[in-house]
């Protein structure tokens, strides 16, 4: 690995540990001014303002004692590559739903692309139906559901789907 690649892997990484300590400053300062971020339900990029408040901000209010664990971090030229999960305490408002108080840990992976030592660009992807299912905004499947839907499938039919439905309450 180049010495370009190793210190490209520290700005990102610098600027995951400053958002992680909740030092909003820091990770302003490691954002190049003409910053741009392609986020999920975004309808175009996000600029660097767009970015600190709408993304952010929002979430480290959200989750006052949020983390990232690193599995992966990959830098090749001027880009790295990050894969590992997020977690913390559902402790503020997020877009609109209420704190829960629910502990949440979801999956993301990011790649940012470095310009002159700072992040110049931004790829977000992160398991954001997870995390609504995790503060209890959208319920997740019950196991009875889940196997009706795979046996109506598979045989193709309400009927067949009920009877076994049937069956498995029966069994319960």
């Amino acid at each position: 690995m180049s010495i370009p690649d190793e210190q490209n892997k520290l700005i990102v990484l610098q600027m995951y540990k400053s958002f992680d300590q909740g030092n909003l400053e820091k990770v302003q300062e490691l954002l190049a001014p003409n910053f741009v971020a392609h986020i999920p339900g975004a309808t175009e990029p996000l600029n660097r303002e767009a970015f600190m408040h709408s993304v952010l901000m929002a979430f480290r209010s959200a989750f006052p004692d949020g983390i990232h664990q690193f599995e992966d971090v990959i830098a090749e030229g001027d880009k790295v590559v990050t894969r590992g999960t997020f977690s913390g305490t559902h402790r503020g408002e997020l877009q609109g739903i209420p704190p829960t108080g629910k502990q949440i840990t979801i999956p993301f992976f990011h790649i940012d692309r470095i310009v002159d030592g700072k992040l110049g660009e931004h790829w977000g992807q992160s398991d954001l139906l997870g995390l609504m299912q995790q503060v209890g905004i959208i319920p997740i499947p019950g196991l009875g559901l889940i196997w009706r839907k795979l046996y109506w499938v598979i045989f193709g039919g309400k009927r067949t789907a009920l009877l076994l439905s049937e069956t498995l309450r029966e069994r319960a």
